[in-house]
């Protein structure tokens, strides 16, 4: 996608794979800002329930999902997956020892 091309998916508030990402590191910079103050155990865990009740927001009041089950399924899904590829990314920094 081009940058103009980019723009106008913008406008419409689509997010095109670039802009995704960096929505996507605007959150892990907030979690490494709290994570000054605040355990990263703990953070982690505040993360997930924070991502799991915007999702039952937008499943509820924006998608209008009526088989909750299913959305369950297909987001625990898309995160296991998501965990799982980033698990195996040797660019992420390694447990101190």
């Amino acid at each position: 996608m081009n940058r103009k091309e980019r723009r106008a998916a913008g406008k419409t508030g689509e997010l095109d794979t670039e802009a995704f990402l960096k929505v996507a590191n605007k959150f892990i910079e907030l979690a490494n800002r709290e994570n000054q103050a605040v355990k990263a155990t703990d953070l982690h865990m505040a993360f997930l329930y924070a991502a799991a009740r915007y999702n039952a927001y937008v499943a509820k009041a924006i998608l209008d999902v009526e088989k909750h089950e299913e959305f369950v399924e297909h987001m625990v899904a898309q995160y296991s997956e998501m965990l799982r590829q980033h698990l195996a990314d040797d660019t992420l920094a390694s447990p101190a020892g």
